[in-house]
């Protein structure tokens, strides 16, 4: 029904609203909220299949491939709207949403396309093995070894930081399967099914005590060729396509996320009428974040409104990763602090914020290191000799 109002967006948001709240009612929201591991997997699994009843898990996606079609205006209604209903959010698919479309869809085959891509919106949990232990941010460093044996490569080697690879079914898996070529050259990107014999996930436990990444061991593992991503020893210039697939619409619901949490966590402690709250130093610390969230949302609008598909390169989505996930670190110590020892338990709407605050660490390394970022726009973007 509710794509029946794509050409009146007006129409189009109140009926993405009013299916939102039906859906997964915000009074509700706290069992998302706390969820975590398995039981995140489950709930955005859920939430995964209703959006697919009324066309909603991959709006965006080309109709033949099991979307709908729909525009950026659309993408951004859609996020705005499950923003802030504070809906289950679908960050254990970001791989799955993102990545694998952004891979297949310019570089697949059309037997690939028509097998993976419906399946996303069925709830396949995917994940990516590009890191390795001894490559570090070198990601063109990577020694994973395919050999073609037949109409198969025996792969052995090692990944490291995949996330959710001990949930996933599949994998987007880069090797190397020319020994002697230049490290950019020589790499061959392949779908690896994560049940195939001698694939084995090792959890990695972080500081919180749960798992959200993974080792990945290959021990003589049979990949079928027809799973070559593009061409044979070409998979760097593929590889380019995932990792530019988290522009966009992803940061505008990350953002969009981010406010309506600062927003929660405020009207929480007004609730509770919490202790910091008389502290003029840490109200004016508080808006000060909350000021820079207001900026970091105008930033991914900028990107938003940014065109596609040249060749010129562009800082603002460093710039936003930076700011974003600098910020939520500084937003997780400022909660540590105003809220004391309360900080380290978990409330009824939220995990501890402690957990949360560790939490943030993590994520100034993941999707390319904040250092790599500070890289990529003092080379490309400000033309600095390296070094």
């Amino acid at each position: 029904m509710i794509l029946e109002h794509k050409d009146d967006l007006k129409a189009f948001r109140e009926a993405v609203r009013t299916w939102t709240r039906e859906t997964a009612p915000p009074e509700k929201a706290h069992l998302w909220n706390r969820a975590k591991g398995a039981d995140l997997l489950e709930v955005q699994k859920w939430w995964m299949a209703e959006r697919r009843k009324v066309g909603l898990a991959t709006p965006h996606w080309p109709v033949e491939y099991g979307g709908a079609g729909l525009e950026l205006e659309h993408q951004i209604i859609i996020a705005d709207e499950f923003a802030r209903a504070r809906s289950p959010g679908s960050e254990m698919f970001v791989i799955s949403l993102n990545h694998v479309p952004g891979t297949l869809i310019p570089h697949g085959t059309e037997k690939q396309k028509k097998v993976y891509l419906p399946a996303v919106a069925e709830g396949q949990l995917w994940c990516q093995g590009f890191s390795e232990p001894g490559a570090g941010s070198d990601l063109a460093g990577l020694k994973t070894r395919a050999v073609r044996d037949g109409d198969h490569y025996v792969v052995n080697g090692q990944k490291i930081w995949s996330t959710n690879s001990m949930f996933a079914s599949q994998c987007l898996l880069l090797v190397r399967t020319d020994f002697e070529a230049k490290k950019h050259q020589g790499i061959s990107y392949l779908i690896m099914d994560m049940s195939t014999p001698g694939v084995e996930v090792r959890p990695i436990r972080k500081s919180t005590g749960s798992s959200t990444f993974g080792e990945i061991f290959l021990t003589d593992v049979r990949i079928p060729v027809e799973n070559l991503i593009g061409e044979e020893n070409k998979g760097w210039m593929v590889s380019q396509s995932t990792l530019s697939s988290e522009r966009g619409v992803l940061s505008f619901d990350y953002g969009e996320r981010d406010m309506i949490f600062l927003v929660d966590v405020y009207n929480q402690a007004l609730k509770d009428r919490a202790a910091w709250l008389d502290d003029p130093e840490l109200r004016r610390e508080f808006i000060t974040l909350f000021a820079e969230m207001q900026a970091m949302r105008q930033q991914i609008r900028a990107l938003l409104r940014e065109p596609h598909g040249g060749t010129a390169y562009s800082m603002t989505p460093s710039l936003i990763k930076m700011a974003r996930t600098t910020l939520n670190n500084r937003i997780g110590a400022f909660r540590v602090r105003a809220e004391g020892l309360s900080s380290q338990f978990m409330s009824k709407e939220f995990r501890a914020p402690m957990y949360e605050y560790l939490e943030t660490f993590g994520t100034t390394i993941s999707g390319g290191s904040n250092e790599i970022m500070r890289n990529l726009i003092a080379e490309r973007g400000l033309g600095m000799p390296k070094g």
